[in-house]
């Protein structure tokens, strides 16, 4: 059976992705596995005590996921494998090893709330695992439902070594399994698709992603988040794919000008990966 997996601390915004990661595990026929991952609160004095103990902290931590699996089951009339996890320890490093261990389907995070305390959290955590974490992520905006599904996803493409950085097969699968439409999207301020080396690459890509019949589209905005936000919600697109690079794509993804984080502020749920 294929699996989700969502780290959670409770807060609206993570309670929000959980609903999203249900739905989507009902419709595509996945286990659901919720998981919190705690650290010992330090003081800050000159001699650091610990607040809690580690024990108190599991002991909290497993109760609320016991409460959250019981609603979750009420809510979908026991028609969703649930398993829950508790771990100590650093969210990257222990959600890399916990998806060693479950190989899930994909990962669903929120992306942050509205208070200040969970811009901050959200926005640090979810960053972070974006960068590190080699499975797929799927970024969750605050309040957005599955709904009826993923049925149109755009891949945010700059036609760049495609054929080395472009995770095709999990593309395809992931199109598959969702039964979605896939829509190639090029924002390119200076036309440089006009290029041969640009043309060259769009044809590799063609090829690589024949199967899954992609619609292309080329954007002409200066700006790329800009151009994809707007193209999403134009188009209704339910989910962007981003693939991490070093480059300008990525560089205006995670820029800190508040109107430009494609992941941060966009209403379309963004999934990124490696």
């Amino acid at each position: 059976m294929k699996s989700i997996i969502v780290p959670t601390d409770f807060s609206p915004a993570a309670l929000n992705a959980v609903n999203y990661a249900a739905d989507m595990a009902l419709a595509i026929n996945a286990g659901l596995h919720l998981l919190h991952i705690y650290q010992i609160p330090i003081s800050v004095t000159e001699a650091p005590l610990a607040l809690v103990s580690v024990e108190e902290l599991r002991d909290n931590a497993e109760k609320k996921l016991a409460k959250l699996k019981k609603d979750l089951e009420h809510i979908t009339s026991g028609k969703l494998d649930i398993q829950t996890e508790s771990r100590l320890g650093d969210l990257t490093d222990e959600l890399e090893n916990y998806c060693t261990a479950v190989q899930p389907f994909v990962v669903v995070m929120g992306t942050r709330g509205h208070s200040a305390v969970e811009k901050a959290l959200f926005g640090s955590n979810t960053l972070s695992v974006i960068k590190h974490l080699t499975w797929p992520v799927i970024c969750v905006p605050v309040g957005k439902e599955y709904g009826v599904g993923i049925k149109q996803v755009g891949l945010a493409c700059d036609f760049r070594e495609v054929l080395e950085t472009t995770p095709v097969s999990m593309i395809k699968t992931f199109v598959k399994e969702l039964k979605a439409e896939l829509h190639v999207l090029n924002v390119d301020p200076e036309n440089h698709h006009t290029k041969n080396d640009t043309q060259a690459q769009v044809v590799l890509l063609q090829t690589a992603l024949e199967d899954a019949n992609p619609q292309y589209h080329f954007i002409n905005n200066k700006d790329v988040e800009d151009g994809i936000n707007e193209f999403a919600e134009n188009n209704n697109l339910d989910l962007v794919i981003a693939i991490p690079k070093k480059h300008k794509l990525m560089e205006g993804l995670f820029r800190k000008s508040p109107t430009k984080q494609l992941v941060f502020e966009s209403h379309v749920p963004v999934m990124c990966v490696h």
